[in-house]
């Protein structure tokens, strides 16, 4: 049995993975009526103009139709999309960069700072579970920043409702070196021997379970190493055991594309696109970018988070604005997907049992129903006790 990239179906190892296969795939050509919502197609990534596609994301049935685009981009076309003006009010994002600045200043006196998975120690500064530390310095900067419904839209294109996000900051600094081409979490984040034990079926299903993302906290032309994107590659369905080959590392350095980001904009790609970041051969630009890596409610996240902390933290501020409208419902429902849990289980359905429905109360329907019912902050972190009680009782 074949699969359509002319490999035995069952298991990949490098050594069956087929180069000219390969260089065929990433030769196609992104068409530009393929995608009616881009706003423009730029080496074969679209853009998308999220300014004006906002009554397009208010819009129940325009937004699927946005979303089944993007899909579709991710899994069978490009791999990757940009959405420019995701934040057109970017003060959320200057507060936040202020905040990560501080927290990698604390925490290199006290470890060093973190390492990262693909480039030489030293070259970035990195801040592991960001999503939480920001949350924990300002929950109220915290809520603007996630209360960001483009954001939430793609999540939503690539995982469907109730996904689970993580965050990591990553800072490269002028001279800090590129990483080494790579797919990324689940199966990216394996060794060979590992990522090889896997059966075929779970190379494919191991990309639609993570989504992963990239806010520009600054502007970002190329001389500063926006991330390395390699168009198409992500439907070579051996390129979990492909990438760590040399000859194919070689194609993605002859093939790669760049493009220039400026703050406020996202980029999101699958998990399975050959990618990496950028050299900063920049003099004076600082690059720090928020990764995102947000996952099913089907899989779990690369991340433990304290959730109810989170939520305790951030509902007075959700409160506030709130009852001040001065955020939408539905950017507060895209900062609430952010903070809660949006999936029951796993839990014990002996002292946790459906109520209304096939499945417990997540912290999401609670936030969300608290918010509207203008529950007290004593009752509300009562109520979150109880929720985490009952799943460990």
């Amino acid at each position: 049995m074949k699969d359509v990239n002319g490999v035995s179906a069952g298991y990949y190892n490098p050594e069956i993975c087929n180069l000219v296969d390969f260089i065929e795939i990433i030769n196609q050509k992104m068409v530009d009526a393929s995608v009616p919502y881009a706003s423009e197609v730029v080496k074969n990534i679209p853009i998308y103009d999220i300014s004006a596609l906002q009554n397009v994301i208010a819009n129940d049935k325009l937004r699927r139709e946005l979303m089944a685009e993007w899909a579709w981009v991710l899994r069978e076309s490009a791999g990757a999309i940009v959405l420019r003006n995701a934040y057109q009010d970017t003060s959320a994002i200057d507060e936040a960069t202020k905040l990560y600045e501080q927290i990698i200043s604390n925490e290199k006196q006290k470890s060093g700072g973190g390492a990262d998975h693909f480039a030489a120690a030293g070259a970035n500064d990195r801040i592991w579970n960001s999503l939480q530390k920001l949350c924990e310095s300002s929950p109220d900067v915290f809520l603007r920043y996630f209360a960001n419904t483009a954001i939430e839209t793609a999540c939503e294109a690539w995982l469907g409702p109730n996904y689970q996000m993580t965050a990591q900051v990553n800072l490269v600094h002028p001279g800090g070196s590129a990483q080494q081409a790579h797919r990324d979490y689940h199966l990216g984040f394996q060794t060979a021997d590992i990522s090889s034990s896997y059966p075929s079926h779970v190379h494919a299903l191991s990309p639609v379970l993570t989504l992963q993302g990239a806010v520009a906290h600054c502007d970002m032309p190329v001389e500063s190493g926006p991330t390395k994107l390699l168009p198409f590659s992500q439907t070579y369905l051996p390129g979990y055991a492909a990438w760590r080959r040399e000859d194919f590392r070689e194609v993605f350095e002859d093939k790669f594309v760049q493009l220039a980001l400026n703050k406020g904009d996202a980029l999101f790609f699958s998990p399975a696109i050959f990618h990496a970041a950028g050299a900063n051969v920049s003099s004076d630009i600082h690059r720090m970018a928020n990764l995102l890596q947000v996952s099913s409610a089907f899989g779990r996240a690369m991340e433990t988070i304290d959730r109810t902390k989170m939520c305790s933290l951030v509902y007075p501020y959700a409160v506030k604005h709130f009852k001040e409208k001065t955020l939408t419902l539905g950017e507060i429902k895209a900062a609430i997907a952010a903070t809660g849990e949006g999936y029951s289980f796993p839990t014990n359905l002996d002292s946790d049992p459906p109520t209304g429905g096939l499945a417990p109360e997540t912290q999401q329907e609670f936030f969300m129903k608290a918010l509207q019912n203008n529950m007290v902050e004593a009752e509300f972190e009562n109520h979150l006790a109880e929720i985490d009680n009952k799943k460990t009782a």
